[in-house]
């Protein structure tokens, strides 16, 4: 008869075996993610080296990822050109306006379709994701028009309200809103609660994640969208930072330095991964207790 001490390191060699074997998955599985960022980064790292090289420098060559006559000139001369300034304010007014108006009016759509029984809810839903299978660009006409014949054209309303109709946002609240318990609402009842205290003062802080998911997902789309501040605003002072930089682009000087026009696009871009940075956690958090996560 073997040993105890033989039995037992016998027994427990198979469960050894498998945790290595665990480990090695996860190392590779970790080291493929590590090359798909890197590979994910790597536009981002070349610009970031046009935008700190010197003009001159970079008319002889542009390969490499390390500056060539390292320089801050490019990037502080983003906001000297142009009405930088201005379009730069103009954007973030228009970002942050159309998210928390948009977050807003998802969260109260999505808590009357998931909760509220009403006649005609589920057509009405129905209707309201039809909306995700029309393409934008589709609707630019009959919206330049209504907005044209508002006059509101060139104003921050023609660039805000357009966006806040966001049939992706109503079903990402409406998703969130019908997994939070219905005891929570049946508490609140019974403490006197209306339904209007019951959204504010119950629901919408439970749906703190998915708000934040749908917040982010609005003002990256707003402040990288193009097509409609292009069509919309004509004057150059109500130019979005999308729009005013491309508009440099019929200077010669300008669509020539690209060391310059490597820093106009890093600085167009730095918001987004700031606010990515911020809030990624809660990015995550919100998407998966969307998707039916925990």
């Amino acid at each position: 008869m073997s040993p105890p001490s033989t039995r037992k390191s016998s027994a427990a060699a198979p469960g050894l075996v498998a945790s290595r074997h665990t480990a090695t998955r996860a190392t590779w599985w970790h080291l493929a993610m590590i090359v798909a960022a890197l590979v994910w980064l790597l536009p981002m790292l070349w610009m970031l080296s046009l935008a700190l090289s010197d003009n001159a420098t970079l008319s002889q060559g542009v390969t490499g990822l390390i500056p060539r006559d390292f320089t801050l000139d490019n990037v502080f001369g983003v906001f000297s050109v142009g009405l930088t300034s201005r379009w730069f304010l103009n954007s973030a007014i228009v970002a942050i306006v159309t998210t928390v108006l948009t977050v807003l009016l998802c969260a109260m759509a999505g808590y009357a379709f998931a909760r509220i029984e009403f006649p005609g809810r589920t057509f009405v839903y129905a209707t309201v994701l039809a909306g995700l299978m029309i393409p934008k660009e589709a609707m630019f006409i009959p919206l330049f028009t209504m907005v044209a014949d508002a006059e509101m054209h060139n104003t921050y309303a023609a660039l805000v309200l357009p966006r806040i109709a966001a049939p992706l946002g109503v079903f990402l609240m409406t998703q969130f809103f019908s997994k939070i318990p219905l005891e929570m609402e049946e508490a609140a009842r019974v403490d006197g609660a209306g339904p209007w205290r019951t959204f504010f003062s119950i629901m919408l802080p439970l749906a703190t994640p998915g708000m934040f998911a749908l917040g982010i997902f609005t003002f990256v789309q707003t402040w990288n969208d193009y097509l409609w501040p292009l069509v919309s605003a004509t004057k150059s002072e109500m130019f979005t930072i999308t729009t005013g930089l491309a508009s440099l682009q019929g200077n010669f000087a300008q669509a020539t330095e690209l060391g310059s026009l490597m820093a106009r696009g890093l600085v167009g871009s730095l918001p987004l991964l700031i606010i990515f940075l911020l809030f990624q956690r809660h990015l995550i958090r919100g998407i998966s207790m969307t998707s039916g996560g925990k």
